[in-house]
């Protein structure tokens, strides 16, 4: 199949085997500039050393952006706040990394003139989307280049060989069975022994948490504050989005605190077996969870958690750059302008223990909820709301007797309560 003229791409780099071996295989299928551009979204030592491997394969520059403010603000905190999680465990980490991603790649095709984006994502998965139609809603116009869909490199094998035939350096040839994506807000983990579920993950895997066995036998408490949802400050001590992860991140990880082991289904229509470490987003999770308990009533509460379920789709689909992303944004954010407050965790091997709660917002009060009388609820009053509540139920199970002799569920005698 002929290819499109394309003189200048710029391609998701990461500094791996697949995207070295990407950039000449741009330069020689497609005739083209290679420009390549790596978010730093929290990845440490990964990012050491990727300008001098990229131009050794290639690539005419290398752009690096610290975007690691921009990802916890606009696309952890809002996912967050919706209360989101993907099919009942996975909290997205890597899935709202991908649009802010491709997001910058887009600017930077432009400022460059670039007439294509390149990724290094198989065609089994889900980021390809990802990446894909974040590029279509912010520039229709740019093509993409998916060379896992094109090229006949199928094994690690066949990628050395063409990283050696191009002198493309390349670090280590020893495969590491696992395939990784790591950020400040998670590090996933996919491949080798988990391709079989009945595996248990080895606990070599596993770099952001220790076990339970190996955590500490002392409960550790902390205290994180949130002014309208989003998270200030750590026992007391304000500081920045990342601060607030690196610090957590830490702790919880010392506290076996933020794995899971999820069997997922994938955009794509497979499914895929997959661990996850995210540690300091499981505790911020469950500290807004727990404020959000005494500053939302029931009936928003409600509808929120109905919505996470859509929320947490969109994200997952990589649909972030669309309307009713920003409509149910716009709900989520009406309803954190009162959860503002501390919440205490007591972290014990693996478990977060709420330990205490409060707020200037609270809806939770003590005089209201106790047994004893007060002048703002009446316990006679509950007679008559239980007699309209349950009407629908009494009346169906009224006709139901009056023409059969019983309802669905039951089949009363009533000949103890004829009356002579």
């Amino acid at each position: 199949m002929a290819k499109n003229k394309v003189n200048k791409v710029v391609l998701a780099y990461s500094g791996g085997l697949d995207t070295s071996v990407i950039v000449p295989w741009l330069k020689n299928n497609y005739g083209c500039e290679v420009i390549c551009f790596t978010a730093d979204l929290g990845q440490e030592s990964e990012l050491d050393g990727l300008e001098e491997k990229a131009i050794a394969s290639g690539a005419s520059k290398l752009y690096v952006r610290d975007l690691r403010d921009e990802f916890l603000t606009d696309f952890v905190f809002p996912t967050m706040q919706a209360g989101a999680v993907y099919e009942r465990e996975y909290l997205l980490g890597t899935s709202f990394a991908r649009p802010l991603i491709a997001k910058h790649m887009v600017e930077v095709a432009e400022a460059e003139g670039a007439d294509a984006i390149a990724h290094g994502c198989t065609g089994k998965g889900n980021d390809q989307v990802r990446f894909e139609v974040t590029a279509m809603a912010l520039n229709p116009k740019l093509q993409t280049i998916a060379p896992w869909r094109e090229w006949d490199i199928r094994s690690r094998e066949d990628a050395l060989a063409y990283a050696a035939e191009y002198n493309v350096p390349v670090a280590q040839t020893e495969k590491d069975i696992y395939s990784r994506d790591r950020n400040i807000f998670h590090l996933s983990h996919e491949g080798g022994l988990l391709e079989d579920p009945w595996n248990e993950p080895d606990s070599s895997m596993f770099q952001l948490t220790v076990s339970p066995e190996e955590a500490p036998d002392e409960p550790e408490y902390v205290e994180i504050g949130f002014i309208k949802g989003n998270p200030v400050s750590v026992n007391g001590e304000e500081l920045s989005p990342v601060a607030i992860y690196e610090k957590l991140n830490k702790l919880a990880g010392k506290h076996a605190i933020g794995r899971v082991d999820i069997v997922e289904n994938r955009l794509v229509g497979m499914k895929s077996h997959g661990v996850y470490e995210t540690p300091a987003g499981t505790l911020l999770m469950r500290a807004h969870q727990a404020l959000e308990s005494i500053c939302l009533d029931k009936y928003t509460m409600g509808s929120k958690d109905s919505m996470a379920v859509k929320y947490a789709e969109l994200v997952y689909n990589g649909m972030w750059f669309t309307r009713l992303r920003e409509a149910l944004d716009a709900f989520v954010q009406v309803t954190q302008e009162t959860v503002t407050g501390t919440v205490r965790l007591k972290l014990y091997k693996g478990n977060i223990i709420i330990a205490g709660r409060k707020s200037p917002n609270s809806l939770y009060r003590e005089d209201y909820a106790s047994f004893g009388e007060e002048d703002v609820y009446n316990q006679q009053d509950a007679a008559g709301f239980i007699q309209l509540f349950g009407l629908p139920l009494k009346v169906e199970a009224l006709l139901s007797i009056d023409g059969t002799g019983e309802s669905r569920y039951r089949k009363p005698d009533y000949s103890k309560f004829k009356r002579d």
